[in-house]
């Protein structure tokens, strides 16, 4: 299931942002300004359409326009913004070469007509597409849900755009009309992702398999940060043609050098820039005018420091000249292709080559990482150093390495998200074809979210990311060891089938200890079956699993043993413990078992290695065995960890996607202009009957309420609802009200209310509150029922969440929750409340009756529904809610709700803003 769109039509028109403006890729890679038209843009845009052929004007007027039609349309189209129209321009080589825009009459109205127009020389690149996608986007937000045109049945261009964009389209009078949804759905997201993968191939190719580099400051003599860049390019042996840019030199260890990249002669793919941060724009202007398509800018001092202006100046040069940039602040970036062989970085390590492409945001990490990889033998396609990631980010990276053919892991080392909600949906798609690996810095409880609601405590930075990464199926590691430990296991071996683990090995302690954290990290260590057990025995006494060889077992049995167990088809993975002892040979047993690995090429196989230093062979013991490599570890734990990580992955590959279901019954305007009016009145926590408004427009059952605002009121609400009944405090500022006695239960009569309402009264004045409203509602009796608490919490970054857990006096003793990222599918549903601890409680605990788990996933799904289309809801929590046989209620409930500005939009392609 993809990530969500995250703004939903407001509830009235608003007018477009004047201010707004985005960098994107076209379909050829190079870059286009996007930005709404203005006053000052007219002769530009009659430039635009005396540009146009006679052919593209009559597909746009259904005629050639003469003068008149043309400055009424520019003059249409430079208007001030308003709610009824908005107009969008694509700036290339610093002119104007398209224009979309739309009118909707009457002002109110939820369709608008929409045109197209973009020049002849920029057609067939996704110009027009990437227009249509940024206006839909637009005219969501101001409440327009369709946009709708006629087009003539000869303009093949706009109706095959129309088809990419998902639109409806019926042929009338001579017309196609075309009909475009501005909320997309999955199938428009998944077409737009796979327009970006292709765009950013062509636009990260110059950066990652370049034909030429030039290293910019490049010094004569080493110590620099230019030479140790360029010394590793020609040590690495770069296959295409290397530059060095000095104005004191005319050649560098061998290479040609030149005063400036321009001086060069020749087009240059990628420049290398080494040179202090104030003479980086200088040089970042030669090499675009050279027609440089890509940098690498290691020179620190922008971002990363106070101010970060020039950093902001780079980016936008570079990208009105169509350049990819990397950094800056960072290590530099590495192909180990053997057609490429770039070692464009200073590292003063180099791995081998091989299947795992890697991102780092710090420099320090990456050295790590690579100094790492080169001893454990982990083999590196790509690796990019990201710096301040001004420009590529990972989410570009993750889209480049979806198709490329050398990389079959991925594996992250993020400090922050620009766009989590996108790299959320990018990050699923690439799971779904290699694996993606990450460690994710800045989870600990210092960042925890401070909140009002019990979801809102719960649902810290460190949740939020631990749910993404389970929603995508990114394999979320703590640690860079156990980040190289996984790509080790899921790069050059099969994935597991299943959770059965075997475990051979000549040391019984360390098999046992092998066994317990195969327990712990939730693998099975089957027993052998009878006629294995018996085969084995034959070996060495005692065949089992795990199965004990012997401190003296030869490289013989180690070989057979290893056959018997690969063979049988008992397990998913298999572990090989040797132990060096004076009575074997550790480089003997290590090369008997190479080849009994390799012919068993679909069944991962791990090997520990313990004490081969004592005895003199930790220099013969290799990273990996045979022509499968299969991983030597030095620790049981790492393996069996490791192994664990593979066979949960390997689970989601298994798991459906799952869909959102339609929910026929929701009114999703109503509860638009429900949300609307209360932010009129005033953001903040809501009144209970608003709350309720609004639970009830999305189908989600509330117990019967009545709020009063003094003791006879109340008791007039208790015989109307029926006694028993329950008092409490409306203060919708309250979190815990039991705590402070302002909650009255199981109230028989008239003078128990009475009695009630002077308490919570004056609990309230006690506590401070302002107001002495008292909600009224009847006695749900909860026999038979399971209490629960669920809620919504939106972040500004990874959007809404929802919780479910176990609630009412519970929730924040045992903290038992679960947490799924909108949009919320029928199978996350069901995967959260069965990933409680208090799971049993639904099912029949002792007798008990079970509940109905349909109705909670029903509830589940419409809070899910509600999320999505309204991001202004804060914070909601429903604590208690009710499940029983027969359904579910909510018995109490709080909402926040919070104006939503400036937050990335997840269904957009778009560059990172030039201003991070």
């Amino acid at each position: 299931m993809t990530a969500p769109v995250d703004h939903a039509p407001s509830a009235r028109p608003d007018i477009p942002d004047p201010d707004w403006s985005v960098d994107a890729l076209a379909a050829d890679g190079t870059i286009a300004h996007l930005r709404p038209a203005r006053t000052t843009d007219t002769e530009r845009l009659i430039e635009l359409y005396r540009r146009g052929s006679e052919e593209n004007l009559r597909q746009r007027f259904f005629g050639v326009p003469g003068d008149y039609v043309v400055e009424a349309e520019v003059a249409r189209l430079v208007r001030p913004p308003a709610p009824d129209h908005d107009v969008l321009v694509a700036i290339r080589d610093d002119r104007i070469v398209g224009v979309a825009s739309y009118e909707r009459r009457p002002v109110d109205s939820t369709s608008a007509e929409f045109a197209v127009f973009v020049e002849d020389a920029y057609q067939g690149q996704g110009l027009g597409t990437l227009l249509l996608e940024h206006l839909a986007g637009r005219a969501r937000r101001a409440g327009v849900t369709e946009l709708a045109g006629d087009v003539l049945p000869t303009n093949t261009g706009m109706l095959r755009l129309a088809h990419e964009l998902g639109t409806s389209a019926t042929f009338e009078a001579g017309l196609v009309d075309v009909r475009l949804r501005t909320m997309p759905d999955d199938a428009m997201l998944a077409l737009a992702d796979a327009r970006d993968r292709g765009a950013q191939a062509q636009s990260l190719r110059p950066l990652l398999r370049p034909a030429s580099i030039a290293v910019v400051g490049a010094g004569r003599t080493p110590g620099g940060i230019g030479h140790a860049t360029l010394q590793a390019l020609v040590e690495y042996g770069f296959t295409g043609r290397l530059f060095a840019v000095n104005p004191s030199a005319t050649e560098i260890l061998g290479v040609p050098a030149f005063s400036s990249v321009s001086a060069i002669g020749e087009p240059v793919d990628l420049i290398v820039v080494a040179v202090p941060a104030a003479r980086v724009a200088e040089v970042i202007a030669d090499a675009a005018s050279a027609g440089a398509r890509a940098a690498v800018v290691v020179s620190s001092g922008f971002g990363e420091v106070a101010g970060g202006a020039s950093q902001a100046e780079i980016v936008a040069l570079a990208r009105r000249h169509s350049m990819r940039l990397v950094g800056p602040n960072c290590l530099g970036v590495l192909n180990t292709e053997p057609a490429v062989k770039m070692a464009a970085l200073f590292s003063p390590v180099l791995p081998p080559p091989g299947g795992l492409a890697l991102a780092s945001q710090s420099g320090a990490v990456g050295i790590a990482v690579l100094d790492h990889a080169a001893q454990t033998g982990v083999g590196i396609s790509t690796f990019v150093s990201l710096g301040n990631k001004a420009d590529v980010s990972g989410n570009d990276l993750l889209s480049y390495w979806y198709d490329d053919s050398s990389t079959r892991a991925v594996a992250l080392y993020l400090e922050s998200f620009g766009n989590p909600r996108r790299f959320a949906r990018i990050a699923r798609t690439l799971a779904r074809r290699k694996p993606v690996l990450a460690v994710v810095s800045g989870r600990s409880s210092a960042g925890a979210r401070a909140g009002a609601s019990h979801t809102a405590a719960a649902a810290s930075p460190a949740v939020a990311v631990d749910t993404l990464c389970a929603q995508a199926g990114i394999i979320r590691v703590d640690h860079l060891g156990e980040l190289l430990d996984t790509a080790r296991v899921v790069t050059d071996q099969p994935l597991p089938a299943g959770n059965r683990l075997g475990i051979l090995g000549n040391a019984g302690g360390v098999n046992v200890l092998s066994a317990d954290a195969a327990s712990a990290a939730g693998l099975e260590v089957p027993a052998a079956s009878a006629s294995l057990a018996a085969a084995l025995s034959e070996v060495a006494p005692g065949g089992g699993n795990p199965y004990d060889l012997g401190a003296g077992a030869s490289p013989a049995a180690f070989a057979s043993a290893l056959e018997l167990m690969c063979g049988c088809g008992e397990f998913d993975a298999m572990l090989v413990v040797v132990a060096a002892t004076r009575a074997n040979d550790v480089t003997t047993v290590l090369g008997a078992i190479a080849p009994v690995a390799d012919r068993h090429p679909t069944l991962p196989v791990a090997v520990v290695v313990l004490g081969a230093s004592r005895a003199g062979e930790s220099s013969a013991v290799p990273a990996s065995l045979g022509r499968r490599r299969a991983p030597v570890f030095d620790l049981p734990e790492r393996a069996v960890a490791a192994f664990a990580r593979a066979a949960r992955y390997r689970a989601w590959l298994a798991q459906p996607m799952g869909t959102a279901p339609a929910l026929s019954d929701v009114d999703g305007p109503g509860a638009r202009t429900v949300v609307a009016e209360a932010l009129a009145r005033g953001a903040g926590w809501q009144e209970h009957a608003t709350t309720v408004d609004l639970l009830r427009r999305y189908g989600i059952p509330v117990a019967p309420t009545v709020t009063v605002d003094d003791v006879d009121a109340a008791i007039a609400a208790a015989r109307s609802v029926g006694y028993p009944v329950v008092l409490k405090a409306a203060d919708p500022n309250l979190v815990h009200k039991s705590d402070i006695g302002a909650v009255r239960l199981n109230l028989a009569d008239d003078a128990a209310v009475a009695d009630a309402y002077a308490g919570i009264a004056a609990a309230l004045a006690g506590s401070g509150s302002a107001s002495a409203r008292v909600i009224v509602q009847p006695m749900i009796s909860n026999a038979g029922q399971v209490e629960l608490v669920a809620g919504i919490v939106h972040d500004k970054l990874f959007g809404s969440l929802v919780m479910l857990g176990l609630g009412g006096v519970h929730t924040d003793l045992f903290g038992d929750r679960a947490f799924a990222l909108v949009p919320v599918t029928d199978l996350d549903a069901g995967r959260m409340w069965r990933s409680l601890r208090a799971a049993p409680l639904l099912t029949g605990y002792r007798g008990s009756a079970p509940v109905s788990t349909e109705a909670l996933e029903d509830l589940v799904l419409r809070l899910g529904k509600l999320a999505e289309d309204l991001p202004a809801v804060a914070e909601l929590d429903l604590n208690p809610v009710l499940v029983s046989p027969s359904g579910v209620v909510v018995v109490d409930t709080k909402l926040r709700l919070a104006a939503v500005e400036g937050e990335p939009d997840a269904a957009l392609r778009q560059l990172r803003p030039a201003s991070r």
